[in-house]
């Protein structure tokens, strides 16, 4: 259960530390007041989107914090095993806003994304609104009821999987045959464009020993040029650097006779002769092979021309043509073997469309047996909420061969009716609002009946409702408050009164600042507070009598 909730600078809250307790606590005060505000902070830290125009004027951010007891909630105990996040027998849920940068979640202090934080909170709390029997009209809405009443999670994930399946092969199958009328158009120009590529041998291309090849013969002039320059300089001319070394080196060693300290300059002269006509012989030797052959760089102009051309018409590379070559044999492969592939998907989808069925057909057994068991404990609590003559009725109309849906293949309808001898009809064309009002809780109660979420808020439900019926509705949820922690937003003193606690929602405004405060009532305040729902602004002994009258009924 919820033991408290801290807010710290959201809209009129500046500071607010709420203990709370088990049972049922009536939640009370004015309009305006601020009990919205405690609802939407709940909502927020339960991970419900909001932006920074929550934070309090003049506020940099806002923080909201709830604290839980985990012993009644054993499937919230699982989910934080199953996250790492467990905590012991207790819970930090912790939600900030700032007014620069996104909000954060945290689970006992540990950062977790919003979806996180909502698949966590609905283990914990469920929040019924005041608007809860305008969605009641919905038919989506009341399949969801029946199915929350049911337990039927498991099937219905198991479904809606088999849906998601299904769907993805529809789509495949969608695709391949949009395309069958100009498959053979595809074809037939796929193979052109491989031809073309196979022609050019652009698997066997390497690109880069190509161009270099052409860099080469397009300088060919200047190569053989400057070679044999340079075999005339070094070893050919008549005056060739390796006849002047030989003629210096044949100098130094006569005078080395003479003088030792010539003999290495010599040495090393006759060296450089031996390197320089190993140089000559080198260029001779290279010049001899060179191929002058001028029809070469015409085909390597010509080939690198067509490259280039075929590389501008597939939107790539030279290099890359490969790669495109191999893309598009894949692309005439399964083009050839489309028949083969459509066959294939749809006996896929046949063998998944068969899973699905089965499975809807269970989830459509399961809605049938659960309609009559809703219906009887809903007739029940309507005719304890001041409809004597009320039935209700859950209809589950099956499609078989309906295209499959993730829902299922049911069509869920409440009927309803107030008056004797008149068959059941849609809900939403039978009951006024104030009998909508009561309706939407006979089902909200009978609906939480069979599930375990060990805290229940309720925001205004007995809008629509007064007299002998709201203490009913006030006896229902004490009743209610015997097994889990219920806390209900009410302006109806014959609910509040039903409470086993009371907390009272107050504004405060000084100078230019308003501040919404929430305090526990003690049993003198409480009888006031009854009385002022009672009697409004003038309150007299006869009203407070009333409110006395009515706590010591309720206890």
């Amino acid at each position: 259960m919820l033991l408290s909730l801290t807010i710290h600078e959201l809209a009129v809250v500046k500071s607010l530390d709420l203990e709370l307790a088990p049972g049922f606590t009536a939640l009370t005060g004015e309009t305006g007041a601020g009990k919205s505000i405690l609802l939407n902070a709940l909502g927020l830290a339960l991970g419900e989107r909001a932006g920074a125009d929550l934070i309090r004027e003049g506020a940099s951010r806002a923080e909201v914090i709830l604290e839980f007891a985990l012993e009644a909630a054993p499937a919230a105990r699982r989910w934080l095993e199953e996250n790492d996040l467990d905590g012991g027998d207790s819970c930090l849920i912790r939600r900030t806003l700032a007014i620069k940068g996104r909000s954060r979640a945290f689970i006992n202090d540990r950062p977790v994304s919003l979806q996180a934080l909502q698949g966590f909170a609905r283990h914990l709390v469920e929040i019924h609104g005041q608007h809860a029997h305008l969605r009641l009209r919905q038919s989506s809405a009341q399949r969801e009821l029946l199915d929350a009443h049911g337990g039927h999670e498991p099937l219905l994930r198991q479904v809606a999987t088999l849906h998601r399946q299904w769907h993805e092969v529809q789509e495949r199958l969608t695709q391949l045959r949009q395309h069958e009328g100009d498959q053979s158009l595809r074809e037939e120009f796929l193979r052109y464009q491989i031809q073309e590529l196979e022609a050019a041998a652009v698997e066997d291309l390497d690109y880069d020993a190509l161009v270099e090849a052409h860099t080469r013969l397009a300088n060919l002039d200047k190569v053989l040029s400057t070679a044999r320059g340079q075999l005339e300089a070094v070893y050919d001319g008549d005056q060739a650097a390796a006849d002047r070394i030989d003629r210096a080196a044949q100098e130094l060693e006569i005078i080395a006779e003479w003088a030792a300290e010539f003999r290495e300059p010599a040495e090393l002269l006759r060296s450089a002769q031996i390197q320089l006509e190993e140089a000559g012989h080198s260029l001779r030797r290279n010049l001899d092979a060179i191929d002058d052959d001028p029809g070469r760089l015409i085909e390597l102009d010509q080939k690198l021309a067509l490259l280039h051309d075929l590389a501008r018409k597939h939107q790539t590379s030279p290099p890359e043509l490969a790669a495109k070559l191999s893309q598009m044999r894949q692309e005439l492969d399964t083009l050839s073997h489309q028949d083969r592939l459509i066959a294939e998907l749809t006996a896929q989808q046949e063998r998944i469309s068969e899973r699905y069925r089965e499975a809807a057909a269970r989830l459509s057994e399961q809605r049938r047996e659960q309609a009559g068991l809703l219906a009887s404990r809903i007739t029940e609590l309507m005719r304890e909420l001041g409809m004597p003559h009320g039935e209700f009725a859950i209809e589950v109309h099956t499609d078989p061969g309906a295209t499959p849906r993730k829902e299922g293949l049911d069509r869920v309808a409440f009927l309803v009716t107030t008056n004797p001898g008149m068959p059941p009809r849609p809900l939403n064309k039978v009951a006024s609002g104030g009998e909508l009002s009561r309706l939407s809780l006979a089902i909200q109660v009978a609906c939480i009946e069979a599930r375990s979420v060990p805290t229940l808020v309720f925001d205004e439900v007995d809008t629509g409702i007064g007299g002998g019926v709201a203490e009913i509705v006030g006896r229902r949820l004490r009743e209610l408050g015997k097994s889990r922690q219920i806390l209900c937003v009410t302006h109806l003193p014959q609910v509040a009164a039903q409470a086993h606690r009371h907390l009272l929602v107050s504004k405060e405004t000084s100078g230019r600042e308003s501040q919404s405060t929430v305090a526990a009532l003690t049993a003198e305040a409480r009888k006031r507070e009854i009385a002022r729902m009672l009697g409004g602004v003038t309150i007299t002994s006869q009203t407070l009598a009333h409110a006395e009258e009515m706590l010591r009924w309720a206890n």
